[in-house]
């Protein structure tokens, strides 16, 4: 008959979790060979996590694409920018090439006047001037407004990442404590393994002795 072998017995592994007003949120167990942690989300969590998720990849793949209905908004804007500053210059420049002809006349009786114009000229080219400073601040402007979205969409993907990393942290702390509940445990079952094995080698010992004790009597006796 051939001679079974004998099953050799181990500590047993400890299982940890960490739980809150009676539910547990962080556990880690053993199946089979792997050890599993788990982070047990609420429904809220879930629903907040995803969402966290599916905005910081959309934000990461949109960060630098604008779509045709910002820059439409955008052109909107410069328009209306561009409106008001030609009116303003006219506002200014208007009324003194209006004054500047009714001084001329009144004083010389025709336009047809050197002192005219050139002071027409100075008040054309300072009004060229405003319209060209004013077409350099739209452009100024659309470019401002550009980076100033990038600037935002940058600062709205850091606070995303930030909630993330916190979340993030939050749960490697309860699955930490998880984990050191489970090597306490395990130490536990360690422990007493190793007390029922110098338990058992004693009791060998005892009845080896006994064995050897009985042996020598008996050869004594012969």
């Amino acid at each position: 008959m051939s001679k079974k072998s004998k099953k050799v017995s181990y500590p047993s592994y400890s299982g940890g979790s960490v739980r809150i007003n009676g539910t547990d949120i962080a556990s880690v167990d053993k199946s089979g060979n792997k050890i599993h942690s788990n982070y047990n989300m609420s429904d809220a969590e879930a629903r907040m996590y995803n969402s966290l998720q599916n905005n910081m990849a959309s934000s990461m793949e949109n960060l630098f694409s604008i779509s045709d209905n910002e820059r439409k908004q955008w052109q909107n804007e410069l328009d209306a920018l561009q409106k008001q500053g030609i009116q303003n210059i006219n506002n200014i420049y208007t009324p003194m090439e209006r004054n500047l002809k009714n001084d001329i006349a009144s004083r010389f009786g025709n336009l047809d006047n050197s002192i005219f114009l050139n002071n027409l000229k100075n008040i054309t080219n300072n009004k060229a001037q405003a319209v060209a400073t004013l077409s350099d601040n739209l452009a100024a402007k659309q470019s401002n407004l550009y980076t100033q979205e990038i600037q935002n969409r940058m600062n709205l993907l850091n606070l995303l990442n930030g909630i993330n990393s916190s979340i993030n942290n939050r749960i490697i702390q309860y699955l930490n404590i998880a984990n050191g509940n489970a090597a306490s445990g395990s130490q536990y079952n360690q422990n007493a393994y190793n007390a029922a094995q110098n338990q058992s080698s004693n009791g060998m010992d005892w009845l080896n002795a006994a064995i050897n004790a009985g042996i020598g009597g008996l050869k004594l006796f012969i």
